[in-house]
């Protein structure tokens, strides 16, 4: 899900999807990219996401990420999930009736 919430934002390589995910989490989360590439692979695979080889700001050679369409609809059911999720886990930490 973060994934593709990141590549809303536009089209990214890999090494650039770690760093605004660490950055946007105040560096509470930390990307490994021995998970990550399998994880866009996956992605790849399932339509959510294309791969295009470019060229980064560095001058070498990438694979830039971008979200499809239909990786939009699974990031709006992902978020829907997450969404309600958090919800309930919040009603279970703060049972009717208790003050925060």
């Amino acid at each position: 899900m973060l994934i593709l919430q990141t590549l809303r934002q536009g089209p990214a390589h890999g090494h650039q999807i770690a760093i605004t995910i660490e950055q946007a989490s105040n560096d509470a989360l930390k990307v490994d990219h021995g998970s990550l590439y399998p994880a866009l692979h996956r992605l790849l695979k399932r339509g959510w996401i294309t791969g295009t080889w470019g060229v980064s700001t560095n001058n070498r050679r990438a694979r830039f990420y971008a979200l499809t369409r239909t990786g939009r609809g699974q990031l709006q059911q992902e978020t829907t999930k997450w969404e309600r999720m958090v919800e309930a886990v919040g009603r279970v930490m703060r049972p009717a009736g208790a003050e925060e």
